[in-house]
């Protein structure tokens, strides 16, 4: 018998030596890995740096009052922005309105009632490979669908004499909104997963009944995330030009919409009309515009982590 102040033996020695290079080597990797992982993070922020850099060196030039009340003008000196906005604030209000319950109402459906067999799992695939789906085949869809108002055969959508909703603020709202459907319901379907069991075990065990649980207890919890996923998909919707391009919306616009009917342009399409003309002055007033989108962009995003922060306080207590 060996006790634990003998000397080590040789193999121990060995077995001791083998674990500390392969420790020695473990640690080197893993450096390697995170100054791999810094350096990929290094060349984003950079690249993203050097945009913004870019875009505030002519981006600031037309920022006044005048370029947000004023509507788009062969004249650069007096061209707005006005239209675009009010465009993108109606096409965009329709898009929450409908995308919330559409892809609230699926997830929890598909997480909380369906019964898990091939038809439920053919449907959750399909979701996943729609989200990756390129969106100039929605617009392709939605110039079919909405704006002339059949698929092709059946049925047509007609509205007295005219057949679809035209290349109006409806068509491009409904046409995003399938764009962003299945990230709605992917997310959702997340934040209702991460939701602990027991939970839904609790609320059961006192008596309650499904709807009772998910209205209660399961969706209070997850509206956190789904509140973060649903103004993610808003923020991808607001800075698409392909599927609002394919329905016709147009490029130059000097009304602002006054009903879902009504034709639009929108962000994007302003600052794609501004920045295809060959006079520089059009190009300052197409990166002004690209500010204005960009803080468009990071201010949703700010809403979502405050929503997603006061929401898990709130569930929290």
């Amino acid at each position: 018998m060996r006790s634990a102040n003998d000397p080590p033996t040789s193999q121990s020695r060995l077995v001791l030596s083998e674990y500390q290079t392969n420790n020695v080597l473990r640690h080197l990797k893993g450096r390697l890995f995170y100054l791999l992982c810094l350096l990929g993070s290094l060349v984003g922020i950079l690249l993203l740096v050097t945009l913004l850099n870019d875009i505030r060196q002519d981006g600031f030039h037309y920022m006044s009052k005048h370029f947000f009340t004023n509507f788009p003008s062969r004249k650069p000196e007096i061209a707005g922005f006005h239209g675009a906005i009010m465009g993108t604030l109606w096409v965009m209000g329709i898009v929450a309105i409908t995308s919330f319950p559409i892809g609230v109402g699926a997830a929890l459906y598909l997480e909380e009632y369906a019964i898990k067999n091939k038809l439920t799992s053919l449907i959750q695939t399909n979701i996943s490979n729609l989200a990756g789906v390129p969106s100039i085949v929605f617009g392709i869809l939605g110039l079919q669908l909405f704006v002339r108002g059949t698929i092709g055969y059946g049925p047509a959508i007609c509205i007295g004499e005219q057949c679809g909703f035209g290349r109006s603020v409806i068509s491009g709202a409904l046409t995003l909104t399938l764009l962003i459907l299945p990230i709605v319901i992917v997310a959702s379907q997340e934040a209702i997963k991460a939701v602990p069991p027991s939970i839904r075990e609790a609320s059961y065990g006192v008596g309650a009944t499904r709807w009772q649980t998910v209205s209660s207890h399961v969706l209070p919890q997850a509206m956190p995330g789904i509140m973060t996923g649903m103004i993610l998909a808003l923020s991808r919707a607001i800075g698409e030009t392909a599927p609002i391009i394919m329905i016709g919306a147009l490029t130059f616009v000097a009304f602002r919409p006054e009903g879902p009917l009504d034709p639009f342009t929108a962000m994007p399409i302003q600052v794609l009309n501004w920045i295809s003309r060959p006079q520089a002055a059009f190009h300052e007033l197409a990166a002004t515009g690209i500010v204005v989108l960009l803080i468009t962009l990071l201010t949703m995003n700010a809403i979502a982590v405050l929503i997603r922060i006061r929401l898990g306080q709130s569930g929290a207590r």
